[in-house]
This record gives C-alpha cells, structure tokens and sequence, in this order.
C-alpha cells in the first residue's frame, strides 16, 4: 500500500532545478550591480580628488596634464584599469582665481559576474556601460 507522502517524493528535488537557476542568476545580478556601484563610486572620487589638486593654490599652477596623472594614479590604486578617459578644462577658459575647473572621467564598464551565455539569451541586450563622472570646483 502506497503512503500519502509517496506521491510527492522528489518533488522538492524537481522544485529546486526549477528555482536554482533563478535564484543563481539574480545571486550573479546582485554582485554585478554591487561592482558597477563601487566602480562608480571610484569614478566619482577620482574627479573629485583630482579637481581638488588643480583647485588648490600653488605657483605655479598646475597642469592639465598634471591633474590628469592624478587622476590616473587614483584610478589605479583603486583597481580600475587605466582605460578611462580623463579630461580636465576651464569653463572659464583661463585658471585665475575664482574660476571654474572641470574634471571628467570615463570608464567603459565591462560585465565581469554575469557569464556572456546570458547576454546571448537576452539577445544581446546587455552592452558594456559607460559609466561617467565629472567634478566642477572653483579655482583658489
């Protein structure tokens, strides 16, 4: 004689391959995202320091090319690859006193957790991301 609980032995293991590749995929989404927050979060930290060397008074002052290296060194103590494009401009268009200093940075963000098979599946739809930061200080 069959029991009760016959009919529904395996039924959790069935369960589970349903939701296990779910719950993989949103696991892989979560860390992702949480990468793409800090690489954002280094970006933005970058301009900023760097701004922050050009806007401080020194004679003489400094460089474009010097903030970018700044800017650079930081990225790379950060982790991030020195791919990003730094640029550094006087909205103003001279660097007196008072002015403004602009730093941008750009970083292609190329998805590192989620595996390529799901960007197939998602027919492609899922692209690098251009991740952007810029900082505007007036000059000291």
């Amino acid at each position: 004689m069959k029991s009760a609980d016959g009919k529904q032995r395996g039924a959790s293991t069935v369960e589970f391959a349903l939701i296990a590749p779910l719950f993989i995929a949103l696991l892989f989404a979560i860390v992702e995202f949480g990468m793409i927050l800090y690489t954002k979060g280094m970006l933005t930290h970058a301009a900023r320091e760097g701004a922050r060397y050009g806007v401080v008074f020194s004679t003489p002052r400094r460089t474009t090319a010097e903030i970018t290296t700044k800017v650079r060194e930081y990225l790379d103590l950060s982790g991030l690859t020195n791919t990003a494009t730094v640029a550094v401009t006087y909205p103003d268009g001279t660097s007196d006193s008072g002015k403004r200093l602009r730093v941008d940075v750009n970083y292609t963000y190329n998805f590192l957790v989620l595996p390529q098979n799901i960007n197939n599946y998602l027919a492609g739809k899922m692209t690098d991301l251009n991740l952007t930061a810029d900082t505007i200080m007036y000059m000291e």
